[in-house]
């Protein structure tokens, strides 16, 4: 762990770099002594029905959700919340200067008892 997901609104396809967006989600969480690094795993996911604020559809949407295992002292945890979301909004200066945009995160814990895990890279890092 941990798992970012990313929704965002379809009407930003063509506004945000959703793939480089994503690499510097990543990026920037390889360098969270927090985050191990062979459980980094960032998604997107383009949400194509949404409502928003006053309906019209000039405004859009980014949300993170960072899905991280449990056991991390609430600082450390505030910590990398904040670091991730500073990295994501200066990454959006340029859209958000330009385009109607509500940019959210929230960081949530898994119990590890209920989250069963196996996977083998680990043993193709370099």
């Amino acid at each position: 762990m941990p798992h970012f997901q990313i929704d965002y609104s379809g009407n930003l396809e063509d506004v945000v770099d959703m793939s480089g967006l994503c690499e510097h989600i990543r990026a920037t969480a390889a360098e969270i002594d927090t985050f191990p690094m062979a459980g980094i795993r960032v998604r997107a996911v383009r949400v194509d029905h949404y409502a928003i604020a006053d309906g019209n559809p000039k405004h859009g949407f980014i949300d993170i959700s960072i899905r991280l295992r449990g056991g991390r002292a609430a600082e450390v945890k505030q910590n990398a919340t904040q670091r991730i979301f500073d990295a994501v909004h200066a990454y959006m200066t340029p859209q958000l200067a330009s385009h109607s945009i509500a940019l959210s995160l929230e960081m949530r814990d898994i119990d590890p008892n209920l989250s069963p895990k196996t996977g083998t890279i680990r043993d193709h890092l370099e």
